[in-house]
């Protein structure tokens, strides 16, 4: 009798580790492992189809929309969380790290928020399909919360750290009435009572950098990967580098990019900014990043749904082929989160596997660790 626990895939044109592209079988045990080859069980007919390594999402904040729709509107945490879980999953994301900014304004990115989701993300574990992680934001002039990251990171309820330094942006967003209003819609409080506030925050800049040492210095203890975010400059690079922060995140210039990658770091743009055509802040292309090997991962930054036509329009280009397009979102992610179980189709890695419809292209079913966590009705009708 075949073992009906395992799944079988057959007939699509496979993404191999090796970086060739086959008609192969692949097997998703019943224990979440992939072998690549012969097996038996429940046939997923998958001719037509693209079988690709599940997307590692190293960065993305959407989720934020399911908690809060609308400035000042909250929602339930795990009805957020749940939400979010079906849209990874929709999209073809196996792995997300939700980046979560903990931050010294109130609201939505407040301790308290902080806390609150770190609490329902432990709820929602049990029936959890994605691998969702957290990814915190550390805003470096939070000292207030530096005991609560601190806890958090040493009790293992963190999957990697960005030091995240929006101050100076901040101040200077403040010299304008737009500006302080939004920063006022989004915590709650008056114009003039934020104003206090961040100006009471900056004054604590003396402190910052030991601050950030021992988050880096507990975050090394967990082997846990460390990020910079919005690195201005080089210097600022080399900075974060210092404190073992190897994944830059964001780099707001090409020459910032160049000298990570140089130092062998990972550099974390948005797929956003590829399916758009360029960065809406006006900063660094990160296709034609990715196309010059500048940019080594891509991520969902605001938006799920980005990830898939990202890495599929790069390889249509003609620059990169799908191996190299594909690793953006999946290998290359991988290896910069330290997760060397997943990212890429071979024996014995975890059996997170995409099947795209190249027309279009669309998402046709998303296995995670072997199990079924989205099934179009097109694949569906594909599964006997």
């Amino acid at each position: 009798m075949p073992d009906l626990a395992a799944t079988l895939i057959q007939g699509a044109q496979v993404l191999l580790a090796d970086g060739t592209v086959a008609d192969t079988l692949l097997v998703l045990e019943a224990d979440g492992t992939l072998r690549v080859g012969s097996g038996t069980g429940r046939v997923f007919d998958a001719r037509g189809l693209f079988a690709l390594p599940g997307i590692v999402d190293l960065h993305g904040d959407a989720f934020e929309r399911q908690m809060q729709p609308r400035p000042g509107v909250d929602f339930p945490l795990l009805l957020a969380l749940r939400d979010t879980e079906a849209q990874l999953l929709a999209n073809g994301i196996t792995t997300a790290m939700h980046a979560v900014t903990l931050s010294w304004e109130p609201g939505l990115r407040s301790a308290d928020t902080w806390r609150a989701l770190l609490d329902a993300m432990d709820a929602h574990r049990p029936s959890m399909v994605c691998d969702m992680r957290i990814h915190l934001r550390w805003e470096m002039f939070n000292l207030p919360a530096f005991e609560t990251a601190l806890a958090d990171i040493t009790a293992g309820r963190v999957g990697l750290v960005s030091f995240n330094d929006h101050m100076a942006s901040i101040l200077h967003k403040m010299k304008t009435a737009d500006g302080v209003a939004k920063f006022s819609q989004r915590t709650g409080l008056p114009p003039d009572e934020f104003r206090r506030l961040a100006e009471r925050v900056a004054a604590g800049a003396p402190d910052v950098p030991a601050a950030a040492a021992r988050l880096a210095d507990a975050a090394q203890q967990r082997g846990l990967p460390m990020a910079s975010h919005d690195d201005e400059n080089v210097e600022t690079r080399q900075r974060y580098r210092a404190l073992d922060a190897r994944i830059c995140e964001f780099p707001l210039t090409e020459a910032v990019g160049q000298e990570a990658r140089e130092a062998g770091d990972a550099v974390v743009m948005g797929c956003p900014n590829v399916v758009r055509g360029g960065s809406h802040l006006g900063w660094a292309s990160a296709g034609l990043l990715a196309e010059r090997g500048v940019c080594t991962v891509l991520c969902s930054d605001y938006y799920y749904p980005a990830m898939l036509p990202a890495a599929w329009s790069l390889a249509g280009r003609g620059t990169l082929p799908l191996s190299r397009a594909w690793a953006l979102v999946s290998a290359n992610a991988a290896a910069a989160a330290g997760l060397d179980d997943r990212g890429t189709i071979a024996d014995g890695k975890r059996a997170d596997i995409v099947l795209v419809d190249p027309a279009g292209p669309r998402i046709v079913a998303t296995f995670v660790a072997g199990q079924v966590g989205h099934l179009s009705a097109a694949g569906w009708a594909r599964l006997s």
